[in-house]
């Protein structure tokens, strides 16, 4: 990604990352489609009722893999790789300890945690044995998302897209198994997630072992390096944090939503559920950004890299050009793929909802590509701190306009916390974009 074209090199990278998230929320729409269908609202409640939860330890998990996975693009960029294989025996370690400690520490807590949402009591237990399965499962979801950051920073992001396919596949038979037919009810829906996951992490080990032996470490290499140990977690942990303070504002949000009441709980899974369907997008410009940036810093290259923000700016807006054009008319059938068309209630306000979020698309767009960005070029520290500024403003909305204005009030977190984080990041892309232009001397063809 350090030559050519750069929004051929974004769009070719980013595409099959963009299939891969698709494929991967429509079956956690089909997934919350069979809850709600076959079990019913109350169940499709409890599955959603923890998700800010799953989104404060998944993305801690997700996001420390991602800060692992660039020193590996930025020497492999700098062609140096034997210092890429010692940083993959380091985070590999870290890795292990991180999966340990969530696992352990995550499952003990699951009552309190939901007890700390108000998580209402008609879903409670449902809600407990969804949460306490996700937890067993994030071993799983840390190995895949550590060893496919492998592979996308060597440039290949088509392999993992493959992966997905097939896990995604297996966790909708198994979901088909489960429920219609074994009716294990929200057990189904875990013990089915956690397969899939175990599923796509074993296909990445398959595939390194097999396919990219450049990447495992051979003799000293394998080592325990405590200066890259370092640097491995002051990329991960910082982009970890973020995701995780990010989550800190999205948990007030779901409690103050939890709050309302069942319906309103059962409306927010499921237009979140088709929210992530359509923002994977975005986000998955913005993975794409932090290999490019971080093989094109690692090569020397800065002036390319304000040529590919440039470009992925031009990508997300000729992209939300589009979910305008499907989310505003549809929004109200989208609805009814979890709920009956009686459900009147739900439907509207999960409606509401989505249509509100598309309106700011383009601030969560220009929020991933200049984050990652920043990721990419080594200052995890100044990306974490716009996730301050989004569990700020989603912590505001919380206190204010839910109790003020009940579910509109809920609408507007997202929105408001894209727009505090991108007041943030404009000004501090630019200036360090400044700061290495003069700190780096650029390459030329």
């Amino acid at each position: 990604m350090t030559v050519g074209s750069p929004t051929r090199d974004i769009v070719r990278f980013a595409l099959p990352l963009v299939c891969g998230y698709i494929l991967q929320q429509m079956y956690m729409i089909i997934d919350a489609a069979i809850v709600g269908r076959f079990i019913g609202v109350g169940a499709l409640a409890a599955v959603g009722a923890s998700s800010s939860i799953m989104f404060l330890i998944m993305g801690f998990a997700s996001g420390a893999c991602s800060g692992f996975a660039i020193p590996v693009a930025q020497s492999f960029g700098a062609k140096d790789f034997s210092d890429m294989r010692r940083y993959v025996a380091n985070a590999l370690r870290l890795s292990v300890a991180i999966a340990a400690l969530m696992t352990v520490t995550t499952c003990l807590l699951c009552t309190p945690i939901l007890r700390m949402v108000n998580t209402p009591d008609t879903i409670f237990d449902d809600a407990y044995t969804f949460l306490f399965l996700q937890f067993l499962s994030i071993p799983f979801t840390i190995a895949y998302n550590l060893l496919s950051g492998f592979i996308r920073a060597l440039g290949n992001s088509q392999t993992p897209f493959y992966f997905l396919i097939f896990s995604s596949v297996v966790n909708i038979l198994l979901d088909l198994i489960f429920i219609p037919g074994l009716h294990l009810g929200v057990e189904g829906v875990g013990f089915a997630t956690m397969t899939a996951q175990a599923v796509s992490a074993w296909l990445c080990f398959l595939f390194i072992r097999k396919h990219m032996p450049l990447l495992i470490p051979k003799g000293d290499e394998r080592r325990y390096d405590s200066r890259r140990a370092l640097h491995l977690l002051n990329n991960g942990v910082p982009m970890g944090l973020q995701f995780s303070i990010t989550a800190i504002g999205s948990i007030m949000l779901q409690s103050a939503n939890n709050a309302l009441g069942t319906v309103y709980v059962a409306a927010f899974t499921a237009s979140m559920r088709v929210k992530y369907l359509f923002t994977c997008v975005f986000e998955n410009i913005g993975v794409a950004m932090a290999t490019y940036c971080g093989q094109n810093i690692g090569a020397g290259r800065v002036e390319r890299i304000a040529l590919g923000i440039r470009s992925a700016i031009k990508i997300m807006l000729v992209y939300f050009l589009f979910t305008i054009a499907v989310i505003w008319p549809f929004a109200d059938e989208m609805m009814m793929l979890f709920v009956d068309s009686s459900k009147t209630d739900i439907i509207e306000n999960a409606a509401l909802f989505m249509r509100i979020a598309n309106y700011f698309y383009p601030a969560l767009g220009l929020l991933t590509i200049l984050r990652y960005s920043i990721q990419g070029l080594g200052y995890s520290n100044l990306s974490m701190l716009s996730g301050v500024m989004e569990m700020i403003a989603r912590c505001g909305v919380s206190l204010w306009l839910v109790p003020a204005f009940g579910f509109l009030g809920v609408t507007y977190g997202d929105p408001v916390a894209w727009v505090s984080a991108d007041v943030f990041l404009v000004p501090c892309m630019v200036m360090l974009y400044r700061h290495l232009a003069r700190k780096v001397r650029p390459c030329r063809n």
